[in-house]
């Protein structure tokens, strides 16, 4: 175990000398645990003579201590600035910084692996600072076996502490969850109301109209999602969030209450402009409120809110969808809409946004104590460096108001680069490949499609949305084993041989039940690879400081090859019949030999190559102290058993000495009663 009583410094270098040796430190024995194929790595130095230049009282003022307490951890960046965190407070720091502020389905594997590089990382500066203090005492360097023993046990130890995140959810932060899930479950079912009601919805209408009605919903999406980054950096994340919410209300009323295919229209533009907003707005919401280590999960929660939403449109087709009742059908938006701006006191603003207008924000430390539950001042202001930090690093400014104008800024940056252009060219090419593959036209139209081929059609929606809601959890379990090229190939490849079965069967070469099978199979393809990747190699492709920029771009393309498909997959339907999953086959053909050709294989970081990005990063950072299992202790704690080993060693001391209280002695300042009369005397009284 290592003197806590001592000042260390261990510094973090790249690339150093296998041979070098400084006061006994060894730079063959202990490094990061990189795989080989990884070239850079840190070698680590006794830095006594690094803080010179340092004020004394700025080097030795974390060392002043209590006897028997262990030495403050504490960093010295180049510049000559102390940052006095724990390992674990630095590992949360290194979090906030290289996890993007948005909630993206799928990404929980990258921020795992930036617990484990971490973890590791620091395991390397404990086992290090272990082994020059043991040459300090003994001249001897510990061996190999108790180097790998400590730096093991401190990265679990490490490790364990930044997961904790993930499991230490409080009250107000579930609120904000489900008020946006919420919000994406009526993107979903207004995805997916339309399909059922075409013929029942003021009947007689023409097929171009209807087409019009179910495509001027993702006419309005990227409208929406062009304001929905200016109105949420003018009025807030939480304002912006009940003005989307109203403009759901105000759509969905509309809809509910419409007079003819007109008002139809006009409210699926209203609405389309809500799920647009919702689409750009409920990521980054979810992202500024949750820690870096939860962001995935939130963003798989709202990804399932949504598909879930879908199926729930095709169940309440089965008792509305008649010429009757078909309003009722619409009017689960406007209920729901209601139903959120009722609850919307318990909903609490963005603590990013706030600090970024202010960063003395009263507001925001509240906001942030409840949120992580945190209970003293001091925990609220390392959380608040921790957002002002990852602010700054992700290109915020630190003032979120300028994020419209920095978005321009970096949207050109990235098409100047090569190679980041090579990469959100890609990224726009899979968005336009996910659109045009037709699945939308499922969504949309697969009622109508489903007409004489099965008896019930909306029987086999309703089917088609539940295979759906499955094949999402499988495409969550499948993201944490296989590349990202390799579930894009997978996913064209799998979508195309279906476009040809169902072409075939509609042909008559196969029976009807297989068209069914084969539109199944079809949406389970779409959902472990074209479905989820096109949105997440972006969180993992990007820096953070880009990977906004590249979403609003990716939104906005998006949207308007959904128009496409929405409004001419009818006319493709009614021209081409059998035929008409064929263009589909051809953009799923080209995407599969782009995907073949071009695109790299993205599976996501290493945790080692991770490891070796905070190498590079921290090289010219002296880290001091860096004992992980004496900061893994509350100070309180410690404090409490230095005290009572301190009783424990006065009662012994009195025992030797023979003048231990064992209880008989009477208490010092009490006087007893001076006899039992005068006791008797005063009960009576």
């Amino acid at each position: 175990m290592a003197d806590s009583g001592a000042p260390q410094e261990t510094t973090a270098l790249l690339g150093g000398d296998k041979n070098q040796t400084d006061d006994g430190v060894r730079g063959d024995k202990i490094r990061p645990n990189v795989s080989s194929s990884v070239t850079a790595r840190a070698s680590y130095r006794n830095s006594w003579h690094a803080l010179r230049d340092l004020d004394d009282d700025v080097a030795n003022e974390p060392n002043k201590e209590r006897p028997g307490m262990p030495a403050k951890s504490y960093s010295v960046n180049a510049d000559g600035t102390a940052s006095y965190l724990s390992p674990l407070e630095m590992g949360r720091h290194e979090l906030y910084e290289m996890v993007p502020f948005a909630a993206v389905f799928g990404m929980q594997k990258k921020e795992r692996s930036l617990s484990q590089a971490f973890a590791s990382f620091a395991g390397d500066l404990d086992a290090m600072e272990a082994d020059q203090l043991e040459f300090k005492k003994s001249r001897t360097h510990l061996s190999d076996a108790e180097l790998e023993k400590r730096r093991s046990h401190a990265s679990l130890l490490l490790l364990d502490e930044l997961e904790f995140d993930a499991v230490m959810v409080t009250s107000p932060l579930i609120i904000a969850v489900v008020m946006a899930s919420m919000v994406q479950f009526m993107v979903g079912y207004n995805t997916g109301v339309m399909n059922a009601p075409a013929s029942v919805v003021f009947p007689g209408h023409s097929t171009g109209s209807w087409a019009i009605a179910v495509a001027a919903f993702a006419v309005g999406g990227p409208f929406g999602a062009m304001m929905a980054g200016k109105l949420a950096d003018s009025r807030g994340r939480r304002g912006a969030l009940l003005i989307d919410t109203w403009i759901f209300l105000l759509g969905g009323l509309l809809q509910t209450l419409a007079i003819d295919m007109y008002s139809i229209i006009i409210a699926r533009f209203i609405i389309g402009f809500g799920s647009g907003f919702a689409s750009v707005l409920v990521p980054i919401y979810l992202g500024e409120l949750a820690p870096p280590n939860l962001r995935g999960m939130f963003g798989t929660l709202t990804q399932f809110a949504m598909v879930i939403g879908i199926l729930v449109s095709d169940f309440f087709a089965f008792p509305f969808a008649t010429e009757e009742k078909w309003r009722y059908l619409f009017s689960i938006t406007p209920i729901t809409a209601a139903l959120l701006l009722l609850f919307s006191p318990f909903l609490l603003e963005s603590p990013r946004w706030l600090l970024g207008r202010d960063r003395s924000s009263r507001k925001a430390r509240y906001i942030i104590k409840i949120l992580r539950g945190l209970r003293y001042d001091h925990e609220v202001e390392t959380e608040v460096s921790h957002f002002v930090s990852a602010s700054q690093n992700q290109h915020c400014d630190g003032s979120c108001e300028n994020d419209t104008v920095n978005s321009g800024v970096a949207f050109t940056e990235m098409l100047m680069t090569p190679k980041v252009r090579t990469l959100l060219i890609s990224c726009l090419i899979l968005q336009m490949g996910q659109q045009l593959c037709g699945i939308n036209a499922v969504f949309y139209y697969s009622t109508s499609f489903f007409e004489g081929v099965i008896d019930n059609p909306l029987l086999g929606t309703t089917i088609v949305g539940a295979v759906n809601v499955v094949a999402t959890y499988v495409a969550l379990l499948l993201m944490d084993s296989c590349g990202r090229r390799t579930l894009i190939l997978w996913s064209s490849g799998g979508m195309f041989m279906c476009c040809v079965v169902i072409v075939l069967s509609l042909l008559g070469y196969f029976q009807n039940i297989v068209a069914l099978l084969a539109v199944n199979v079809y949406v389970s393809f779409f959902e472990i690879g074209l479905g989820p990747i096109p949105w997440l190699i972006v969180a993992e492709m990007f820096d953070a400081k880009y990977v906004t920029t590249a979403m609003a771009a990716c939104s906005q393309l998006n949207w308007v090859c959904n128009f496409v498909v929405g409004f001419v997959f009818p006319y493709l339907n009614e021209y081409l019949g059998p035929y008409s999953f064929v263009p589909f086959a051809i953009v799923l053909a080209l995407t599969f030999i782009f995907a073949a050709l071009k695109l790299p294989e993205t599976q996501g970081t290493t945790p080692e190559e991770l490891m070796d990005q905070l190498v590079r990063k921290n090289s010219s950072v002296v880290y001091h102290n860096m004992n992980i299992e004496d900061a893994h202790n509350n100070p309180i704690d410690l404090e409490w058993k230095l005290a009572m080993e301190q009783l424990k060693q006065e009662d012994e001391a009195a025992m030797e000495s023979g003048s231990y209280n064992y209880g008989f002695k009477p208490i010092e300042g009490v006087q007893p009663p001076a006899s039992g009369s005068d006791w008797q005397s005063g009960m009576g009284h």
